[in-house]
C-alpha cells in the first residue's frame, strides 16, 4: 500500500502565520508584565510582632541546618531558649489571649490579616491579566488561522503526540510531526518561559500561565506571600510547637572540631 503524499507548505504560512503568532505571543507576554506590575498594590507595612512571630521559625529551622558551625554548649543553649520559648508562646503576636486559654479562640481570619485583602485583589488582577489577552488570542487564532498547518517538526514522534500538536486539523492520515495554528499557540504559550526570562529578567509576570503549577494565578511564584508552609488563616501555635520538636530531636555535630589539625594534613603534603 503505497504511503500518503507529503506536504508541501507555501512559504507565506511561514511569513503571514507562524512568525506574527510567535511575535504577537511574546509582546502580549511583555505586555501582561508591565501591566501586572501597574496593577499590583503597594504592600502594606507589617507589624513588628507579627514580624517576630513569622521569623522565629527561620530562626528555628537555621539553627537546626546550621548548627554544625557553632559550639556545642551554645547549640543547646539555643536549642533549649527556644524549644522554651516556642512552647510557652513568646513569640506570637497576640500573646494575652494565649495565656488567656479559657476563652474560645475564634477562626483566624485570612482577610483581617495585615496586607490579605490587598494579596487576593493582586491575585485577581493577575488573573484577569492573564485570561483576557490569551482569550482574544485564542479567538484571533480560531477566526484567522482556524485549520491551517504551520510547520514540520525535525524528529520523529509517537501517535500520542497528534491530538497535541494537530488540534483543530481533523485528518487521520496526516504524519504526527506536523504542527497547525492553535496547536502553535499553546506550545508558544508554554515554551517561551526562557525567552522572557532573557528580556525581562527572571523574576517577571509574563508567562503567568506557562508553567503548569502556576496556571492562572498571573504573577510568579504563584502570588503567595510570607514564609513556606505559612498561610494566612493558620494557627500560629500548632506551627511552633511543631518547630519545637523538630529542635528538640535535632542533633548537634561540631563540624569545626579540630579544624586546624585537618587542614594541616590536607595542607601538609604542598
Amino acid at each position: 500500500m503505497a504511503a500518503a503524499p507529503d506536504l508541501v507548505l507555501d512559504p507565506s504560512l511561514r511569513d503571514w502565520v507562524l512568525f506574527p503568532i510567535l511575535l504577537v505571543m511574546i509582546l502580549v507576554g511583555i505586555l501582561r508584565h508591565y501591566v501586572t506590575q501597574l496593577l499590583q498594590s503597594t504592600p502594606k507595612q507589617q507589624d513588628l510582632l507579627a514580624i517576630r512571630e513569622q521569623q522565629a521559625l527561620t530562626r528555628g529551622a537555621t539553627l537546626r541546618a546550621n548548627g554544625k558551625f557553632i559550639p556545642q554548649y551554645s547549640f543547646l543553649s539555643r536549642k533549649q531558649y527556644l524549644t522554651q520559648a516556642f512552647k510557652e508562646g513568646e513569640f506570637l503576636k497576640d500573646k494575652e489571649s494565649f495565656l488567656n486559654k479559657d476563652e474560645p479562640k475564634a477562626p483566624a481570619n485570612p482577610l483581617a490579616e495585615p496586607g490579605g485583602m490587598d494579596q487576593m485583589m493582586n491575585m485577581l488582577k493577575g488573573n484577569m491579566v492573564m485570561i483576557v489577552p490569551q482569550t482574544l488570542l485564542m479567538s484571533w487564532i480560531n477566526f484567522f488561522f482556524s485549520g491551517f498547518i504551520l510547520m514540520k517538526l525535525p524528529f520523529p514522534l509517537t501517535i500520542r503526540f497528534k491530538s497535541i500538536l494537530q488540534s483543530g486539523v481533523m485528518t487521520r492520515d496526516l504524519d504526527v510531526r506536523w504542527v497547525s495554528s492553535i496547536s502553535w499557540y499553546f506550545l508558544c504559550l508554554f515554551g517561551l518561559r526562557s525567552v522572557y526570562d532573557i528580556i525581562l529578567g527572571s523574576n517577571n509576570s509574563a508567562g503567568g500561565g506557562m508553567d503548569m503549577g502556576g496556571m492562572g494565578m498571573g504573577m510568579p511564584g504563584g502570588g503567595g506571600g510570607g514564609l513556606p508552609g505559612m498561610q494566612p488563616g493558620q494557627d500560629v501555635y500548632k506551627l511552633h510547637c511543631s518547630e519545637a520538636e523538630n529542635i528538640e530531636l535535632a542533633s548537634h555535630e561540631y563540624l569545626l572540631d579540630e579544624i586546624e589539625d585537618r587542614l594541616l594534613l590536607k595542607y601538609e603534603m604542598y
